[in-house]
């Protein structure tokens, strides 16, 4: 894949569409736990909403799909949100939106800080040290090393915003 590619060049549909795909996991994953958005932890994307998300989202993936790499990265960082979400998506749509984070909350203050931080930093670092492995061992302008950006900006994010869920549950 070249560094930057032009409209309708094959490259282009391709990245447009695992893009598209992608982000549509994301959107699917996050309706499925959180129809009403209450436990987004992403505040932009609370403040947009469904409708301007689906719009800005849209228009993100038909800039990115020109350059290769940067689309591979986020493709690969949509995919494991998607992931995450569907990992307890089950439950906060079955207990319900506000039940689940009254539950989740409570949960925390009843869990020491030091406990929830080091599992928090466990996951996030064996994230990134796949990202890591990959970003080292591979050429920089590589569909490998845009999967371990991607790997990476997802620990970081997980990380990012957990933290900020924690803040502001204190």
């Amino acid at each position: 894949m070249t560094a930057d590619v032009s409209f309708g060049d094959r490259d282009y549909v391709i990245v447009l569409l695992a893009l598209l795909l992608a982000r549509a996991l994301d959107f699917f994953s996050t309706w499925v736990a959180t129809p009403n958005l209450v436990l987004e932890g992403n505040p932009i994307a609370r403040k947009l909403g469904w409708r301007l998300g689906i719009v800005v989202n849209g228009g993100t993936c038909l800039v990115l799909a020109f350059w290769p790499l940067a689309g591979i990265i986020v493709v690969t960082t949509s995919l494991l949100v998607a992931a995450r979400n569907f990992k307890s998506a089950w439950m906060m749509r079955s207990m319900g939106e506000d039940r689940y984070l009254v539950f989740m909350l409570n949960q925390m203050s009843v869990t020491p800080r030091s406990l929830l931080l080091v599992c928090l930093l466990g996951e996030t670092l064996l994230m990134a040290a796949i990202g890591a492995a990959l970003l080292a061992f591979s050429g920089v302008a590589s569909v490998p090393f845009a999967i371990g950006a991607g790997f990476v900006a997802y620990a970081v994010a997980v990380l990012f915003y957990s933290c900020l869920s924690l803040w502001k549950a204190r």
